[in-house]
């Protein structure tokens, strides 16, 4: 089970990744960030950078090395990660390793209520998003080609589950379009049937009424 932690904005971890590597400063650990795709692993929200860190240092995972002076811009104040940091920084990492946690992703929203659609309209819709997967699964393949060689394939993990995540979505969402598109799909003329004549099935009333799973989840 995941720990409450002092500072639990997944941010947090990114700066103290930055962190550890050298003292620096806000500016630069948003450039570090940006560099390594951070926004993209941990969904960065670039705004909440400046209470995150401060909340880093609150708690004792940060300190303030010093400060410097470029020119006519304002001071900027330099950080440097504590010994506290440090273990807050592996004790994290070693947790999201170790411990699955279910995930809350839009799409499973979705099939969650696709019966309020009907079939042919499903398929339509999948087949928009397998064409949207095939897509960025290809451009995310050019691009790890693209770093081969040249980028230790330690910093490339993320992506590479990515892209199995990916694919592995496409693959199923390409199974459940050609089983509605041909028929194969149990149950679906019940569910074509309710929204061509607008009566629900009598064994997807009975579930509904007793606050049972959607009908698709059932026909799974």
């Amino acid at each position: 089970m995941a720990r409450k932690r002092k500072v639990a904005n997944l941010m947090g971890l990114a700066v103290l990744s930055a962190v550890v590597v050298e003292p620096m400063h806000r500016y630069e650990i948003a450039a570090r960030l940006r560099a390594w795709g951070k926004d993209n692993d941990m969904g960065v929200k670039w705004g909440s950078l400046y209470t995150v860190v401060d909340n880093l240092a609150k708690h004792g995972f940060l300190e303030v090395a010093g400060s410097e002076r470029d020119g006519a811009r304002p001071e900027r104040t330099i950080y440097r990660i504590t010994d506290a940091g440090r273990a807050e920084l592996t004790d994290w990492t070693r947790e999201l390793l170790s411990d699955p946690e279910p995930e809350k992703r839009r799409f499973v929203a979705g099939l969650s209520v696709a019966s309020v659609l009907p079939p042919e309209e499903v398929t339509d819709l999948l087949t928009q998003r397998i064409s949207k997967l095939d897509k960025t699964i290809a451009e995310t393949r050019a691009q790890l080609a693209a770093l081969e060689g040249t980028v230790p394939h330690l910093f490339l993990v993320e992506e590479d589950y990515e892209l199995t995540m990916l694919a592995a979505e496409a693959t199923w969402a390409r199974a459940l379009r050609d089983s509605l598109a041909d028929g194969s799909f149990p149950g679906v003329e019940g569910w074509r049937a309710w929204h061509r004549e607008g009566v629900m099935p009598a064994e997807i009333a009975e579930l509904a009424e007793g606050g049972a799973h959607t009908p698709q989840t059932q026909h799974d």
